[in-house]
């Protein structure tokens, strides 16, 4: 079971991380060092996207075996925790572009992209280069 601790204020909300899936199920994970820090930046009211929710339910239910109604109570809580960003065909579009600039998989472009249309700065992930700075204004960051 998730459990993220927050107190903050409208003052401590800083929207400017968006958060990959890889992050998020760290928080679900076995690994102490991995949970924590997933925790602690899903405590901050970071941004993910539906893409981000599905592919967590994807392994959750593929590689962990829960239940549906497991993975939905679980994410439920994540859905309390962060400001969601629904993909939409503008993210799509810009999508296709990273992909050619950066080389990255369409996938991991619809998540860059969405981060971008939603004026993050950082984009937590252990997928991509870490440091990499995409169209000079969101940075990779490997919190791991």
């Amino acid at each position: 079971m998730l459990i993220v601790m927050r107190y903050m204020t409208t003052q401590d909300v800083d929207m400017s991380d968006f958060l990959d899936s890889n992050v998020v199920l760290y928080a679900f994970g076995d690994d102490d060092i991995k949970r924590r820090i997933s925790s602690q930046l899903l405590a901050g009211y970071p941004t993910i996207s539906t893409q981000v929710i599905n592919e967590c339910s994807h392994v959750m239910r593929r590689k962990l075996y829960w239940s549906p109604d497991k993975i939905a109570e679980e994410l439920e809580v994540v859905l309390c925790l962060v400001r969601l960003q629904p993909v939409d065909i503008r993210h799509i579009r810009l999508a296709w572009k990273v992909a050619a600039r950066y080389g990255f998989s369409h996938y991991d472009s619809v998540i860059v992209a969405t981060a971008l249309e939603a004026h993050c700065e950082h984009l937590f992930s252990e997928d991509l280069q870490h440091g990499q700075i995409i169209e000079n204004r969101l940075r990779i960051i490997n919190p791991f």
